[in-house]
């Protein structure tokens, strides 16, 4: 089935080199950079390691840093140092060396990218990457290393790390996250156009949904539109449900159940837009008439999303929001929040800050923050979904365009 034709195809945004995608641009990469190498002096540190080995959760600090995505399997690993060219190892032929001005195309910043065919599936080859690491670093003399989103890295990459470097590993990555979780407007404009992208998703979805389909097939449409709309990757959770079930949010391999009259459907989709900032919507989706069971939990997730979005000022400690939040459910008589109901978006699906007692951070304005309270039971789930920029005057914006309303097919 054709979802588009040929005129609603989104505007592509190449590089100079005619094929890299949506490239972001160097006076955003050079803002970064500079950010970071001033965290980087005042800590004392000379270089910083950095591994992406996931798209999804956890690559978007190789991203950020880079301007090239992360791996999804194989690992790509990235030396970026307080002064100079940034050194690149990832997948290839053994002891291949390619040498870089800084001014390519592909890889911005880059001098010298390193190669070695290691795979995490074969554990004879786990130290591969991070011996050319521990080279590289030796090469120019760095001795004192910053360790960045250390949870991202394959765990045999980091004890070699440690054990070849000692004393001299630093952990930069909270003088980090506190830079990338305020967007800049080239990132703003980036969440924007994944926040329009999931509106036409959403629109294609209750378009499509029919009794007969199976839960994996409204997915898979979901996904189809997503990437025709330029979207790079991401993920799709829910499920359908009989009147007096709970439809929640189940991952593919429970997608198996084919669609009735009258039956409710949750749809969550969270993927990264053109240019691979993410964001996230959720919508229950009726075949008939929604009853007053559901029209009376999503009014309460409406409420609860509400109560969210007036605690999100400027200054606003993150524990404080989430105590106040719990409080709110509470005096509801409705199920308080032991997950994370409200965090940061960017190149990752769920980054900092959350919104939670765990949380250092404060909200500031700028940041991008996914709300999505949720109530459950047996007999019902629902939650709503949009992302928000934080404002320095005023509320909190909504990046979505999609009406809050249960959709009624």
């Amino acid at each position: 089935m054709n979802v588009f034709s040929i005129a609603d195809r989104p505007v592509i945004r190449l590089a100079a080199d005619g094929r890299t995608l949506n490239p972001v641009s160097r006076v955003e990469l050079e803002r970064r950079w500079a950010a970071v190498r001033g965290a980087m002096a005042d800590a004392g540190v000379d270089a910083l390691v950095v591994q992406g080995a996931n798209g999804i959760s956890g690559g978007g600090y190789f991203r950020w840093l880079s301007g090239q995505p992360s791996g999804n399997y194989n690992p790509r690993t990235l030396v970026f140092p307080v002064d100079g060219l940034m050194t690149l190892v990832d997948q290839g032929p053994f002891d291949a060396v390619l040498e870089f001005d800084g001014d390519d195309p592909s890889n911005p910043g880059v001098g010298r990218r390193c190669m070695v065919p290691s795979y995490p599936s074969v554990a004879y080859t786990a130290d591969y990457d991070a011996a050319i690491v521990v080279r590289e670093m030796r090469r120019h003399g760095y001795r004192r290393i910053g360790i960045l989103a250390a949870a991202s890295a394959y765990y045999p990459f980091g004890a070699y790390l440690r054990e070849q470097m000692g004393a001299a590993l630093v952990d930069m990555t909270p003088a980090v996250d506190a830079i990338k979780a305020i967007k800049s407007e080239e990132e703003i404009a980036l969440i924007q156009d994944a926040a329009a992208m999931q509106d036409r998703i959403v629109a294609e979805v209750a378009a499509a949904i029919r009794p007969g389909m199976r839960d994996f097939e409204v997915m898979a449409h979901a996904q189809h539109a997503g990437q025709l709309l330029g979207s790079e990757q991401g993920m799709f959770f829910g499920s359908s449900a009989a009147p007096g079930q709970a439809a929640g949010l189940r991952p593919r391999f429970q997608q198996g159940r084919e669609l009735r009259e009258g039956d409710m459907f949750t749809l969550l989709v969270e993927n990264a837009g053109p240019g691979g900032m993410f964001a996230h919507i959720a919508r229950p989706i009726v075949l008939g008439r929604a009853g007053n069971d559901v029209r009376d939990a999503f009014d309460a997730v409406l409420e609860a999303q509400r109560a969210t979005l007036a605690l999100l000022r400027p200054g606003a400690p993150c524990a404080d929001v989430f105590a106040a939040y719990n409080a709110f459910m509470r005096g509801r008589g409705w199920p308080e929040e032991r997950r994370l109901h409200c965090h940061g978006q960017g190149y990752d699906l769920v980054e900092r800050p959350l919104i939670r007692q765990d949380e250092s951070l404060c909200i500031e304005a700028g940041m991008n923050i996914a709300v999505h309270p949720a109530i459950g039971s047996a007999s019902m789930f629902m939650t709503v979904c949009e992302n928000y920029l934080i404002r320095s005057d005023g509320p909190p914006s909504c990046l979505h365009g999609t009406p809050q309303r249960i959709i009624e097919r």
